[in-house]
């Protein structure tokens, strides 16, 4: 079975092992399940395709610190939007890379997910930074919101539609371009961070 009828997943490896069983990609012909897999399940997410998830990132982007500056209110709940968004962005990849854009979506999770961050530790009132590994389940999340941020900064207030700016923004990451790339740029100012107050 094809995703969205036109590109097969199932030659598809993660060569990351920590994110293979984190990034799904059994075979689905429309990523839309609605939660199905979370019946009886207590992580149930890893059980969800990693288009399906890329998606419902898409319809509720997410915020930036404690303020609510990146909303992405006109899809919230708008499926088919989102769903004509993903795959005229699957388009887009394809005729600019000539590779299956799955893959290219893949290799650019592997190459945004952040393998440390940090976090505050409180001793006796003072505050303290510290360095922690990031699950495999949160560096797939991070990756996604980072990319769904990314293309949404792009678009917001420009020309460029969400589909464009989101096939960039995934062309990046899987080249690993700093540059260009919202989610590379974070990885890597995270595991800076993370670096410093080791």
């Amino acid at each position: 079975m094809k995703l969205f009828d036109k590109w097969d997943t199932t030659e598809i490896k993660v060569e990351d092992p920590a994110l293979k069983k984190y990034i799904y990609l059994d075979g689905i012909l429309l990523p839309r399940t609605g939660g199905k897999a979370a019946q009886g399940q207590r992580i149930w997410v890893q059980k969800t395709h990693i288009v399906e998830r890329l998606m419902n990132k898409l319809m509720v982007s997410g915020h930036k610190g404690k303020k609510h500056k990146i909303s992405s209110g006109h899809n919230t709940g708008k499926a088919t939007i989102v769903y004509k968004a993903v795959k005229r962005c699957f388009e887009i990849i394809e005729e600019k890379t000539k590779k299956n854009p799955v893959e290219v979506f893949v290799k650019a999770i592997e190459n945004g997910a952040p393998r440390e961050e940090i976090t505050a530790i409180e001793y006796g009132g003072a505050r303290y930074s510290k360095a922690v590994e990031v699950s495999p389940q949160r560096r797939v999340d991070l990756a996604l919101r980072y990319m769904v941020q990314g293309a949404y900064q792009k678009s917001f207030n420009s020309k460029k539609k969400i589909e464009q700016t989101l096939a960039d923004e995934i062309i990046a990451a899987s080249n690993t371009d700093q540059a260009h790339s919202n989610v590379i740029a974070k990885k890597l100012e995270a595991e800076r961070q993370s670096d410093a107050s080791r």
